[in-house]
């Protein structure tokens, strides 16, 4: 057992026999896995990393978009357009996996047992 894992392990366990409160409990775990007592991580949320994928799925969308236009017109080759339809199609169809779990997810929280 290395030096980090004995340290992680004995700062889990209570140096007294006293009785621990939940807080106190969340605290040091908290310390250890380097999330705070309330269980938010100090990095983004959740809400704002979604939001990030989702402006980044419409700019490969749009591009996508623009580069059928720009082939259409003739003003970009072949090669380029099909690489970007195909980039377009795939961010759509993984936005799509995403929504339906997210929706099967739901429905299954919906369906359980107060």
């Amino acid at each position: 057992m290395s030096i980090e894992a004995a340290s992680a392990l004995s700062a889990l366990q209570p140096a007294s026999t006293e009785a621990t409160s939940p807080a106190q409990s969340a605290r040091s775990v908290g310390s250890i896995t380097g999330v705070g007592a309330a269980g938010a991580a100090d990095g983004p949320d959740f809400g704002s990393v979604l939001a990030e994928i989702a402006a980044s799925s419409l700019r490969t969308v749009e591009t996508g978009e623009a580069a059928a236009i720009a082939g259409i017109q003739g003003d970009a080759s072949v090669q380029k357009v099909v690489e970007a339809v195909m980039s377009a199609e795939q961010t759509l169809q993984a936005a799509i996996a995403i929504r339906d779990k997210v929706v099967a997810a739901y429905q299954e929280i919906s369906r359980m047992a107060i």
